[in-house]
């Protein structure tokens, strides 16, 4: 893609990000990262081959691109470490809950600005990413930013930025929802005999093949549902257990809440220090 990527932050994220990205066939060279744990720069070296450092500007102004993945607290000092060296660059956030609002101002204006978030699946390259742009980005920056987040899965762009709390609700925040799933269904397993291993076996690799159905199908999730509840069988009688206790109507509630959460979190975090 000829654009080099400069990522502020070394973590598990930026890490995935890389890896994905060095995977497609991008060279080491036009990657680099700053972080300010040695041990953290020492890793990305001898696992990515990269050139890590613990000085921000330095990556930013040997960069095209600047990937912003440190924590949310430390964003905002960070921003105004680097913000003249960052203006002529695009600026990708990965940082939860801060808004482009936030980051433009920590810039000193800049607007050329992505704001995405994606999910631990990533790790595995098998992520679900929002994305978000200002309309400083040029069309051509989004198809660029579209690949370097499909190093890592599946991107969804959404062109209001609040419905990034909803992607957050879902998305962010799904993989729990999945693995508290399957934390019931391994109990259930194991109060039916079976072995932890087998409990999990039987649990997660069900949860897999489903959600592979489900993805390709473009059918309704309630229509595949409906074709494995037999009239009178046992898939019947364990969906009427779940609606007598109003499984869903929780679920979707539990979801609205947590969208709610990042609405606060971004006002929390967004806040300037007095």
């Amino acid at each position: 893609m000829g654009v080099r990527i400069g990522f502020l932050g070394g973590g598990n994220m930026a890490t995935a990000m890389m890896s994905g990205l060095l995977a497609q066939g991008w060279q080491a060279a036009d990657l680099r990262a700053a972080d300010v744990d040695p041990a953290a720069c020492q890793r990305l070296r001898d696992s990515l081959g990269i050139v890590a450092t613990d000085q921000p500007s330095e990556v930013v102004a040997a960069s095209d691109w600047v990937v912003l993945a440190v924590k949310p607290q430390q964003l905002r000092p960070l921003c105004r470490d680097i913000a003249g060296a960052a203006r002529d660059r695009l600026v990708v956030s990965i940082a939860a809950g801060i808004r482009t609002a936030e980051l433009t101002r920590w810039l000193d204006g800049h607007e050329r600005i992505v704001r995405v978030m994606p999910n631990t699946p990533a790790l595995l390259r098998a992520g679900m990413t929002g994305a978000f742009a200002l309309a400083a980005v040029s069309a051509t920056e989004r198809r660029q930013v579209d690949e370097l987040l499909g190093a890592v899965g599946k991107v969804l762009w959404v062109e209001q930025e609040s419905r990034l709390d909803g992607v957050t609700a879902v998305s962010g925040s799904g993989p729990a929802y999945a693995f508290y799933l399957i934390e019931a269904m391994q109990e259930a397993a194991g109060r039916l005999g079976f072995s932890p291993e087998e409990a999990r076996r039987l649990s997660v690799e069900t949860l897999l093949g489903a959600a592979r159905l489900a993805a390709a199908s473009e059918e309704p999730a309630a229509t595949l549902r409906a074709r494995v509840t037999s009239k009178g069988g046992t898939t019947e009688r364990a969906i009427g257990v779940m609606e007598a206790h109003a499984v869903k109507s929780h679920l979707v509630e539990a979801i609205l809440a947590a969208a709610e959460r990042s609405r606060e979190l971004g006002d929390l975090l967004g806040r300037d220090e007095p």
